[in-house]
């Protein structure tokens, strides 16, 4: 355990108290006791050479009093402490050794220390008034290393028993977990804490979302007339100049889901036995591939592989879909979506990977470069990588733009731990813990590590052909353009509140910003707040990342719908929710999903820094209870697991968000293969 925090807020009475409570060592701060003998021989607080030193003697006392302990460590700080005060008091530097070892080391859980305790003087401490300041330096410092922290406020009792609290708890996990667990949780990037997080999570349930009405136009749903789309266009394509701008593409799923149908056509039909039309007539979607076998971009490269290896049509088309799908042929079901044929040119095939980078030139492109960023498989790497050299230069020369392409795997840091029915950690058959993958919203991580100004998110099955290219991205600039709008309203109004400009109009015209421009509601008490706290109020829900996202109108397609939701505390708040976030079973919340006039086509322009060019850290902004536990199986038995909150769902629950229309002609996923036969995917054919 670290205890975390500025000076004089009772850290050191915290550390001996816990020491005294489970009889285990604490480790003292060693910067006072050296610092209080270079200010009894020199009369000076300080250096800058002086934090080296410090750190050297702190880990020095911290590994020897390790050995001392039992279950439990308590540091009187820790070398991250050493960090923030170097940054704090020496003009943001800090040695690189200095950082390198602070980052390196890891604690279970910090608890950061509360200035609700009276300052108390000595010789060392010199910041009185700069308490606030502090306390947000350290909160800060926690919070952009994804370090697990409590913040104590209250008696040194009080603080004793909720520190207590938690520890018992992680002491109750780690009795869960043997050594080799232990080891196990480590290489994955996963500490204890976020492990017995999750199995809490299991024994608690996720509640479902409560809808309070669906959001339609007019009321969380904005809708542009023509003047104001060419206006928001010129804006963007004005103000992109000079920012980065980053297409962040979600890519990693494998295309098998893609070619059910066609699977279950090779299990099922034998072509020496059964009738194709018997088959065709009992599979609707097998019938449409069948009838449209032609116009598939893939046709002719097919058939120039199985030519001669069939006597009848049923041979034929089961040899067309064996070769499009078996490892030994063309071994399409193995590959990413991304990689696949979607298009068909006079002398190309064209994969939705090349067609992202059409797009990106067509409206990310700032200098001359277009910045893109696939999140990937790692089995699939190899293959990205081989195709971008493939079509760069001819892309590239196509759009008279270069590119920069980015990947990054998914971590298994965010893979979540699957529990029993009874909710203990499940294990396989060799005993070890298993693991699945958190599903899109560990891609969040990837997202919070992108350095762009502007972020557009968009999934790799969604393009289209080339001629329908310029349509595309006029709608992308419009929903840039009002993301530069509503930002730089934002950005203005926080300097303002940051530069003391305090008077009611100012306030006012703020609420009514947040009200109207960023759908933020407001509790019923809050005009009856003070001055100070209406400020910190209306600072807190300014100063957020900012979504908008593209709305089409709901033609039954699946996705997530757009609806105002209200939590446990009587908040509302705009959201994307899916329909397994909703219990179906209750009739009113039903007939509200119902409602729904659109739907969300992960079609987003997202806005992570702040009015001072800071990022902000994303995980900051996750609703943790939008998650989905769901059952299933493993070596034939049942389990639960837990998804994490979705990357455009409670992922981003407490960013501001704008919802607005986009064109259905915007939309052209490819969840099927069949949906390739659509115009929007045909060269030969003008989408309407």
């Amino acid at each position: 355990m670290v205890i975390f925090g500025p000076e004089s807020t009772g850290k050191t009475t915290l550390a001996r108290d816990l020491a005294a409570h489970y009889g285990e060592p604490w480790v003292p701060e060693y910067a006072r006791e050296y610092l209080q003998e270079k200010w009894d021989r020199e009369g000076v607080t300080c250096q800058p050479e002086d934090l080296l030193p410090i750190a050297r003697g702190q880990m020095r006392l911290e590994n020897s009093l390790a050995r001392q302990a039992g279950r439990l460590l308590i540091c009187d700080t820790d070398l991250l402490e050493t960090k923030v005060y170097s940054e704090a008091y020496y003009t943001g530097s800090c040695d690189p050794a200095l950082e390198e070892a602070a980052l390196a080391n890891q604690y279970q859980l910090y608890f950061l220390t509360d200035i609700d305790v009276p300052w108390e003087a000595d010789d060392l401490r010199d910041r009185p008034d700069h308490r606030p300041e502090m306390f947000n330096h350290f909160k800060a410092a926690l919070e952009e290393n994804n370090r697990s922290f409590v913040i104590l406020r209250g008696s040194p009792a009080a603080r004793l028993r909720e520190a207590a609290r938690h520890i018992d708890k992680l002491l109750d996990t780690m009795s869960q977990f043997t050594e080799s667990d232990l080891n196990y949780l480590q290489a994955k990037g996963i500490s204890t804490e976020k492990a017995q997080a999750q199995i809490e999570t299991f024994k608690e349930g996720i509640p479902p979302v409560n809808l309070f009405k669906a959001a339609v136009i007019g009321d969380g749903i904005m809708r542009f007339t023509a003047e104001e789309q060419r206006n928001l266009r010129e804006l963007y394509q004005e103000k992109r100049q000079g920012r980065k701008v980053v297409k962040f593409i979600p890519a990693s799923g494998a295309a098998s889901r893609m070619f059910k149908s066609l699977f279950s056509f090779l299990s099922d039909f034998d072509p020496a036995a059964d009738t194709l039309e018997d088959y065709l007539e009992s599979d609707p979607s097998m019938r449409r591939f069948y009838e449209g076998i032609r116009d598939f971009p893939f046709y002719g490269l097919v058939q120039s592989r199985i030519r001669g290896k069939a006597t009848t049509k049923a041979a034929e088309l089961y040899a067309f879909v064996e070769e499009l799908l078996s490892e030994d042929g063309l071994n399409y079901g193995f590959y990413p979506k991304g990689l696949l044929p979607f298009h068909t040119y006079e002398k190309t095939l064209d994969t939705p990977f090349a067609e992202h980078l059409r797009e990106g030139a067509a409206y990310a492109d700032t200098g001359g470069t277009a910045h893109l960023h696939f999140t990937i498989s790692p089995q699939h790497d190899a293959l990205f990588h081989r195709e971008f050299d493939q079509v760069k230069d001819r892309v590239g020369n196509e759009t008279q733009c270069s590119f920069t392409v980015g990947y990054s795997f998914q971590k298994p840091s965010t893979d979540t731990l699957a529990v029993s029915p009874e909710n203990e950690p499940f294990r396989d058959g060799d005993g070890q813990l298993l693991f699945r993958p958190g599903g899109h919203g560990a891609l969040l991580e990837n997202l919070d590590e992108q350095e762009g100004d502007i972020l557009f998110i968009k999934n790799i099955d969604n393009v289209v052909v080339r001629t329908e290219l310029e349509h595309i991205a006029a709608w992308k600039e419009v929903l840039g353009g009002y993301l530069l709008q509503v930002q730089q309203q934002a950005f203005s109004f926080l300097r303002m509140l940051d530069q003391g400009s305090l008077d009611l109009d100012l306030l006012n015209r703020v609420r009514d910003f947040l009200e109207n421009r960023l759908n933020a509601r407001f509790s019923g008490n809050f005009s009856g707040l003070s001055l100070d706290d209406q400020v910190a109020v209306l600072r807190d829900k300014l100063n957020r990342p900012i979504r908008i996202c593209g709305m089409v109108k709901n033609e039954g397609e699946p996705g997530g719908g757009p609806f105002w939701i209200r939590d446990r505390q009587g908040h509302d708040s705009l959201q994307i929710v899916e329909s397994a976030q909703v219990d179906m079973a209750d009739p009113d919340q039903k007939a509200i999903f119902s409602e729904s006039t659109h739907f969300n086509p992960v079609d987003l322009v997202c806005g992570i820094r702040d009015a001072y060019g800071k990022k902000f850290n994303l995980m900051n902004y996750v609703d943790a209870k939008q998650g989905f536990i769901t059952e299933k199986t493993y070596e034939g038995r049942p389990l639960k697991a837990l998804e994490l909150p979705g990357l455009w769902n409670g992922g981003m629950a407490h960013w501001n968000t704008v919802f607005v229309e986009v064109p259905v002609s915007t939309f052209n996923p490819v969840k099927t293969v069949n949906d390739l036969l659509k115009p929007a995917h045909r060269t030969d054919l003008k989408s309407p």
